[in-house]
């Protein structure tokens, strides 16, 4: 089975350092002494961007950081994202939209997530935060799922 990992933190600073540099670009020219610089243009026009709403997309939307990814190996549309609050997402549309499937377990914090390899419906979610930040959220133990997610067997 593979997992897809994010090292979101990276493609997160890859981003800011690339915006940072297309911004820059134009002061970044240099003037000669006495040369007034060359006005400023708008790059991006506002008719381009317009369509682009702001709409909930998943679990980094409303559970807050992402732990851990389990992809299916057969059908890569359907997956579980875990995150460190304590919920566990799944999407079988390759991510238009996410169903919580953990929300009626105990724990709080969610470290991993992974899928058998020979039947997707069989899925384990380990609890407690292996990547904790400012504060350590504590799990009670590995729980299991044959159906996919609708139930689920500590």
């Amino acid at each position: 089975m593979k997992q897809f990992i994010i090292n979101k933190p990276k493609a997160i600073s890859l981003i800011f350092i690339t915006l940072a540099l297309l911004l820059s670009g134009p002061m970044m020219a240099q003037k000669k002494k006495g040369e007034t610089p060359p006005p400023v243009k708008d790059e991006i026009k506002s008719s381009t961007v317009s369509g682009l709403k702001f709409r909930s997309i998943g679990p980094a939307f409303t559970s807050g950081r992402i732990a851990d990814f389990a992809v299916n190996s057969n059908n890569h549309s359907e997956y579980y994202v875990a995150t460190a609050s304590g919920s566990v997402w799944k999407t079988e549309n390759n991510g238009t939209t996410f169903d919580p499937v953990f929300d009626g377990q105990k724990p709080y914090s969610i470290g991993v997530v992974t899928m058998d390899p020979n039947n997707s419906n069989v899925v384990w979610v380990g609890t407690g935060e292996n990547n904790h930040q400012r504060v350590l959220g504590y799990g009670d133990g590995v729980y299991k799922t044959l159906d996919g997610g609708k139930s689920w067997k500590i």
